[in-house]
C-alpha cells in the first residue's frame, strides 16, 4: 500500500509526455496519486485552446482511462476544504508583508 498521496494539479497533467510518466509511477504502488474532476476539466480545456488538432473525445477517453486505472484516484467532496485554504493562503502575503527581521546579514 501506499505511503503517501500526491495530488495532480492541471498544469503537470497538460503536457502529454509528463501525464503519462506520473500515470506510471502511480501505477507503481509507490504512492497514491489523486485529481479531482475539477483538474481533469482544467488540463483538457487548456490543450483544447491551444491544440486544435485534439478534440474532447479524445481527451475524455484519456481522463477515463486515468480515472479506471488509479485506484480511488478521483477526489471528491473537497470544495469546503477548498475554500478554507483558500481564505488561509490570501492573508499569508499580507502578514509576510509586514513581518520585520531583526537579523544581521551574515558576513
Amino acid at each position: 500500500m501506499a505511503r503517501f498521496t500526491a495530488f495532480y494539479d492541471a498544469n503537470v497533467l497538460y503536457p502529454a509526455d509528463l501525464r503519462n510518466l506520473l500515470m506510471h509511477l502511480a501505477l507503481t504502488g509507490l504512492f497514491r496519486a489523486t485529481w479531482s474532476a475539477g483538474v481533469h476539466e482544467e488540463w483538457i480545456s487548456a490543450l483544447l485552446r491551444n491544440r486544435p488538432d485534439l478534440s474532447r473525445e479524445k481527451l475524455e477517453r484519456t481522463r477515463m482511462l486515468m480515472d479506471e486505472h488509479a485506484e480511488d484516484a478521483l477526489v471528491t467532496g473537497y470544495e469546503d476544504l477548498l475554500s478554507a485554504t483558500c481564505a488561509v493562503q490570501t492573508s499569508v502575503p499580507v502578514f509576510a508583508s509586514s513581518a520585520t527581521s531583526t537579523a544581521s546579514p551574515a558576513a
